[in-house]
């Protein structure tokens, strides 16, 4: 029986869940894409990917963390879904709740139903009662989850997340993060934990209220627009001192090793044609 645990962003990564990209890809300039998706093609890149290549280089992330002991579980797909390989979207992990996220998209709530077979008995599953929020804007941070407020995620949402792990005996305060500018798809783009009170951040996305609670919390490791929009943000922490990062990531595998960090990189070129990386394509159940 799975039993889900996670405290941090950056505790050792004991399991994870992923699931390859569909053939299916993403309609990015035809007559009826969304309004949303026209407001986020302008704070980040978004380009048409080859589905084979993107599942050669989760292949490569897959094969990496086994090799570090984790375990990876491939979620069944989704069918008619095409970004069905960002799982981080669709559930998290707080403490020792499991919770489902609300997706904004309705085209994307299949990617959600998918992971049932997997969710059989769990102990502690939150299903929210109202709002929407989803898995790439939420950050575990000492007695407290982030949330950011882009595209996808609602201020009910929050609520209801606050509410939900209150009822599963979760004590955390649930704090609201708010961006500057619209169009953020998550705020995993903009700002990444990576270790122990160290974070990156795209500083020109956000209020000068938001900048100074970062300030006061971590050690903060800019990110140029650039490289925000180049998704090099999005990094996935699998223990305390060790980050992977997507190849050409130099500037930034620069300041981490400087931290005393371990970097290992992986070519997620083809993943990042649509504004989503390392983080988004995986889904951790446990941390230790």
């Amino acid at each position: 029986m799975l039993t889900p645990h996670a405290t941090s962003e950056y505790g050792t990564l004991r399991h994870v869940a992923m699931r390859y990209a569909s053939d299916v890809t993403p309609d990015l300039d035809g007559p009826d894409v969304h309004p949303v998706l026209t407001r986020q093609k302008a704070t980040s890149s978004w380009k048409p990917y080859d589905p084979a290549t993107v599942r050669a280089q989760q292949d490569t992330l897959i094969d990496l963390l086994r090799g570090r002991g984790t375990t990876v579980t491939l979620l069944n797909a989704a069918p008619g879904c095409p970004v069905q390989h960002y799982p981080r979207d669709i559930a998290f992990v707080i403490d020792h709740v499991l919770v489902m996220a609300r997706l904004n998209s309705a085209h994307r709530r299949p990617e959600a139903d998918a992971l049932a077979p997997l969710l059989t008995g769990v102990p502690h599953v939150a299903h929210l009662d109202e709002g929407t929020i989803e898995g790439g804007d939420v950050a575990l941070h000492t007695g407290t989850v982030l949330v950011g407020l882009g595209e996808e995620t609602s201020p009910a949402g929050v609520g209801a997340l606050q509410r939900a792990l209150a009822h599963h005996g979760v004590d955390r305060e649930v704090r609201s993060v708010r961006f500057a500018v619209d169009g953020i798809v998550h705020l995993d783009d903009h700002f990444t934990i990576v270790a122990p009170g160290t974070a990156l951040i795209h500083r020109d996305v956000f209020p000068p209220a938001e900048l100074r609670w970062f300030e006061q919390h971590f050690d903060l490791i800019d990110v140029t627009g650039a490289e925000a929009r180049a998704v090099q943000a999005n990094v996935l922490a699998i223990a305390p001192d060790t980050v992977i990062v997507a190849a050409g990531s130099d500037r930034i595998t620069t300041q981490l090793a400087a931290r005393g960090i371990e970097v290992l990189a992986v070519d997620y070129r083809e993943v990042t044609r649509i504004p989503g990386s390392l983080r988004c394509t995986t889904l951790p159940l446990t941390r230790a």
